[in-house]
């Protein structure tokens, strides 16, 4: 038996298949943005926000076969550098609520891929099922490569996790059901 195996290890070795090596996700050189839209008649007298959403903890493959990552809820941040900060306090404040976000209840929003197809010229079409406010759903990007980074962008509906869109003022001013999450990942060493 030891010899069979031995003998396939040696056969994939010579056939020119490799394995994939793992990486850490570098959380510290990562960054992950959403970009929350305003509706709305009233919708002039309302901001559009922009969330950092750190990176916790995570894993991606060399060459591009697989990517997990893991999102810490209470750790998203409002930035919205043009709001002024008592502002910024309420819509974090919103954010955090059960109706949102819920960090109490669901502590972290999950990503884990299922399928990545394509080629670091060309770039990749990655699936994979992403886990926000309880609610796991599939979704698909594309990923492109520049240097050690790995860049995208996707765009999802709140609604399809379960978190009803904010409105205020009889619904006057509201925030748009989609919103767009950026994405420049860094693998460590």
């Amino acid at each position: 038996m030891k010899h069979l195996i031995a003998a396939g290890a040696a056969l994939l070795l010579t056939t020119g298949v490799a394995r994939a090596a793992t990486h850490t996700i570098d959380a510290a050189a990562s960054k992950m943005t959403v970009y929350v839209y305003k509706s709305g008649l009233f919708s002039f007298a309302a901001d559009n926000h922009q969330i950092n959403a750190p990176i916790g903890s995570g894993q991606i493959d060399d060459p591009l076969t697989s990517v997990s990552f893991s999102v810490p809820a209470a750790k998203m941040t409002v930035l919205d550098p043009s709001t002024p900060e008592s502002k910024r306090s309420q819509v974090q404040e919103r954010m955090e609520s059960p109706d949102v976000l819920d960090p109490a209840r669901y502590p972290t929003i999950d990503f884990k891929s299922t399928a990545i197809t394509g080629s670091a010229s060309a770039g990749w079409d990655v699936s994979g099922m992403l886990t926000i406010h309880g609610q796991t759903k599939p979704i698909k990007l594309h990923v492109t490569q520049e240097g050690s980074h790995f860049h995208g962008s996707t765009t999802l509906k709140q609604t399809d996790f379960g978190i009803t869109p904010i409105t205020i003022a009889g619904g006057t001013v509201k925030v748009k059901d989609v919103i767009r999450i950026d994405f420049d990942i860094v693998p460590g060493s």
